[in-house]
C-alpha cells in the first residue's frame, strides 16, 4: 500500500519542479525524520508552496536514502546529484551537519487548482494519514 505525502517547498523549486527541470528533490536532515524511513516507488505526493497553496501532485518514481552523513559526504552528494536538484551553495553549506538524505525522483507532475489548507506547524514533509490529512485524502481521486 502506498503512503500520500504532503511537500513543502520553496516557489523557486516548485516552480522547476512543475515545468519539469527539477526531476529530484532532496532532503538533508539532521534526525531521522520524514520524509527518512517513509518514502516508496509510487507514493502520490502534494506540492504545496511554502506560506501559499497545494499546487501540484505528484508521484515518486524512485528514491535513496543515505544515513551516517558526515560534511565530506555531502560535499560528494552535491558533485554528483546538484545538477538535479539545483541546491545553492548557500543551502549546501547550511546542511552540511546533516546526517540523512532522502533523493526523491519525481514524476507524472501536475498542475491542480490551488487548494489552501490550514498548516500550522513547521513540518516540512508529511505523510497524510485518515484524519490527519488537511482535508487532502478526500481529494486524492485527483491524484490517480
Amino acid at each position: 500500500m502506498s503512503n500520500t505525502h504532503l511537500v513543502i517547498l520553496k516557489k523557486c523549486y516548485l516552480d522547476k519542479i512543475i515545468d519539469g527541470s527539477k526531476p529530484v528533490e532532496l532532503r538533508l536532515l539532521k534526525t531521522a525524520c520524514q520524509p527518512y524511513g517513509s518514502v516508496a516507488i509510487g507514493d502520490k505526493l502534494f506540492l504545496k508552496q511554502s506560506s501559499g497553496p497545494v499546487c501540484a501532485t505528484a508521484e515518486v518514481s524512485s528514491f535513496q536514502e543515505y544515513n551516517n552523513l558526515t560534511p565530506e559526504k555531502i560535499a560528494k552528494l552535491k558533485a554528483v546529484y546538484n545538477h538535479l536538484v539545483f541546491g545553492t551553495d548557500e543551502y549546501w553549506a547550511e546542511k552540511s551537519e546533516s546526517k540523512f538524505a532522502v533523493f526523491v525522483w519525481i514524476k507524472n507532475v501536475k498542475s491542480i487548482k490551488p487548494v489552501m489548507i490550514k498548516k500550522l506547524d513547521w513540518r516540512a514533509w508529511v505523510v497524510l494519514k485518515a484524519g490527519n490529512d488537511f482535508g487532502l485524502l478526500r481529494s486524492a481521486d485527483i491524484i490517480h
